[in-house]
């Protein structure tokens, strides 16, 4: 079955779902994952975007569903904070001795 237009931004949802999913986890190799997947749909939806318009229902799901994604972004992003400066301070703590 071909993929329509909307169904690139709902399985771009379904993905950022699953990054959510596993921040809550802080399982984060799987966050990682499901952000390449995330970016592979975002090229794909570019592509189709090219040949296909939404019809105006399409438009107003695709704005809700946008919402939903962004939203779990935001979490996503709120969770990594404490792992992201635990990584800086990792990385800052080892001295790189370049000659």
């Amino acid at each position: 079955m071909t993929k329509t237009l909307i169904d690139y931004y709902k399985a771009i949802e379904v993905s950022s779902r699953g990054m959510l999913d596993a921040a809550k986890a802080e399982d984060w190799e799987e966050v990682v994952r499901f952000e390449g997947v995330c970016a592979v749909l975002i090229e794909q939806l570019r592509v189709r975007a090219h040949s296909e318009e939404l019809l105006p229902q399409q438009r107003l799901e695709k704005s809700k569903i946008m919402q939903r994604i962004l939203h779990n972004d935001a979490q996503v992003r709120y969770l990594a904070e404490p792992w992201l400066a635990h990584l800086d301070r990792e990385i800052g703590s080892q001295q790189v001795i370049l000659h």
